[in-house]
């Protein structure tokens, strides 16, 4: 599977962005999907995944109340809709999908997936 993130760009903090992650050359439905960021010099940091056995998702603290992630099979896509943006969201946005249905605590660990976009830069100014 490969994934292709878009939907990124400029945002004014308190505003909103969607970003999106298709998927080509497999389904979306059969892996555990999570979007990650990093900023220059910093290691790339958990922000929301979703696996799709129970429609569950989990979320950074960070994340928790502002970001929704949601995964739509008809589409072979996943989104992370990203509400009251603040400038600390400043980064670019990757999509990684990790073969398998059920979500564990340890998907939070970029290392767990397998497959990533080239990332999507969200900028948020205050």
């Amino acid at each position: 599977i490969q994934v292709v993130e878009s939907g990124g760009g400029l945002a004014q903090a308190g505003g909103s962005l969607t970003l999106s992650c298709a998927a080509f050359g497999g389904r979306v439905s059969g892996y555990t999907m999570g979007w990650f960021r990093q900023t220059p010099g910093k290691e790339r940091e958990f922000v929301a995944a979703y696996a799709w056995s129970g429609d569950l998702a989990d979320y950074a603290d960070s994340a928790k109340g502002r970001f929704t992630i949601a995964g739509d099979s008809a589409k072979n896509s996943v989104y992370l809709q990203m509400n009251r943006l603040k400038p600390e969201d400043t980064a670019v946005y990757y999509c990684g999908a990790r073969l398998g249905l059920h979500w564990h605590e340890w998907y939070t660990d970029p290392h767990e997936y397998s497959t990533w976009g080239r990332g999507t830069q969200v900028t948020v100014s205050s």
